[in-house]
């Protein structure tokens, strides 16, 4: 889960102990204390402004120390009093500049005259064009502070990724046409740019992984599945596929990365489920087919979830029942296993997708709340659904004739119930595949997310 640090500026013009005719200081320095401690519950840290910004100067320092701060994501111009807006937004836009996102918190009360300071600077940025989110709430309302979470949280993947680099193992997989890449897109609206390597490069690190790198695997694999898998080709390959990706990302700077899966290495070296599996095991944000709208879901739901993310075919939809089963081929984080049907080793055994077989994950997903998200383009314009969702486990009594349904009981399944409409659901998905994240906080940081990159939201 990705951490989220905030510069936090108290302004207002009545500071240094004025008060008001009736004798009441106008800043509330406990009320700004508890608004404090309102943020940092929601593990987000915040660097603080010790001045109150009245002036056209402490406004410049303060935004300069901020703007100069790599690590800042997002900052929180909070209302102390009634302030001169021009002192203030010409360093505000300065900053704003810097294409950090910018958050103007007014908590209610008559006390100082703090609506009127937040309004002001509202009005201001919306003048001048320059793109904020404005919050008006009580630091124990939590709807409202959820709005100031999700978008300072969302505005620390925005800054992440910002100069990160997607590698791609070969070319697009499986013909699909709904996941394909531009990469001067790709840098413009995310600021990632997107490098390739050949699968030859893939199969021969993998060769050359020793057994002491396949050794050191070995207790993890344990804890993960309560055992090793059979030794054999394919287990042999499929393990080395997975640390020659990691040792290729390390070599060659990729944050991320994207593969082809068949055709290609499938047929020449190995089906990628248990990598992707792993890869998606170890937090990082990955997807097969060279699919890089699902790349980018898992990116997102990956940085914000405290949980591993699940991507899979959208392989039924029960309109009536409000429910969707997801069905990976035989990739899925090996930790999403539920009581029921817990993490064990399988094979993909596909022979239409790819001449050599690989380890596979047999699973059914833990029970929670999350989303169902996917990015896609429509005429060539990102756009993002995402939807409120339960994932459940069949009845024990239930569950196999329920995996057995769509033919391949022994890959990961996934049981969802959706909120929202299924019509609207149906004819906003953008993929056959569908993204799980668990982390019901995470509808409104993907929502934020996108308000920040430009990107159209179809909400279920």
């Amino acid at each position: 889960m990705i951490k989220t640090k905030v510069g936090f500026v108290i302004y207002g013009v009545h500071k240094d102990g004025i008060t008001d005719n009736m004798g009441t200081p106008h800043m509330n320095y406990k009320l700004f204390e508890k608004c404090k401690d309102a943020i940092r519950k929601h593990n987000i840290e915040l660097v603080e402004e010790e001045v109150i910004v009245a002036t056209k100067a402490e406004a410049i320092a303060a935004m300069s120390k901020l703007k100069k701060d790599d690590e800042i994501d997002a900052v929180i111009l909070f209302s102390g009093t009634w302030v001169w807006s021009g002192y203030l937004v010409g360093a505000v836009q300065d900053f704003a500049r810097t294409g950090k996102p910018i958050v103007i918190w007014t908590h209610p009360g008559s006390q100082g005259w703090r609506n009127v300071g937040g309004l002001v600077m509202h009005a201001a940025l919306m003048e001048l064009g320059i793109n904020h989110r404005f919050v008006h709430g009580a630091y124990d309302d939590e709807e409202q502070i959820e709005k100031i979470v999700s978008y300072v949280r969302a505005a620390s993947v925005k800054n992440k990724l910002n100069l990160s680099t997607v590698g791609t193992f070969g070319g697009r997989g499986m013909g699909q046409s709904c996941g394909v890449a531009d990469p001067s897109q790709w840098m413009k609206t995310f600021g990632i740019d997107i490098d390739s390597r050949d699968t030859y490069q893939l199969i021969e690190c993998a060769k050359s992984i020793t057994q002491e790198e396949i050794k050191a695997l070995e207790p993890r694999l344990i804890k993960l599945f309560g055992g090793l898998p059979v030794d054999n080709e394919v287990s042999d390959h499929s393990i080395r596929l997975y640390l020659a990706i990691k040792k290729m990302m390390k070599e060659y700077g990729f944050d991320y990365y994207t593969i082809q899966s068949f055709p290609g290495i499938g047929d020449d070296y190995s089906g990628t489920c248990f990598a992707q599996s792993m890869i998606l095991e170890d937090g990082i944000g990955t997807s097969t087919l060279c699919d890089f709208n699902t790349l980018m879901t898992t990116i997102i739901l990956t940085e914000l979830s405290e949980e591993r993310v699940y991507y899979g075919d959208l392989q039924n939809i029960d309109r009536e029942n409000k429910e969707i089963k997801i069905i990976g081929d035989g990739a899925c984080p090996p930790s999403l296993a539920g009581k029921v049907d817990p993490a064990v080793y399988a094979t993909h055994d596909v022979p239409t997708e790819g001449k050599k077989d690989s380890i596979a994950v047999q699973l059914t997903c833990k029970p929670g709340k999350g989303v169902l998200a996917h990015l896609g383009r429509r005429d060539g314009k990102f756009e993002m659904i995402v939807a409120r969702c339960e994932v459940f486990e069949p009845k024990p009594e239930e569950l196999q004739k329920r995996k057995e349904e769509c033919g391949t009981p022994f890959w990961p399944h996934g049981f969802v119930t959706v909120e929202g409409d299924m019509d609207d659901f149906i004819e906003g998905w953008n993929n056959e595949y569908a993204c799980l994240g668990y982390g019901e906080h995470l509808y409104n940081e993907i929502v934020a997310f996108c308000e920040q990159t430009g990107i159209r939201v179809i909400k279920i």
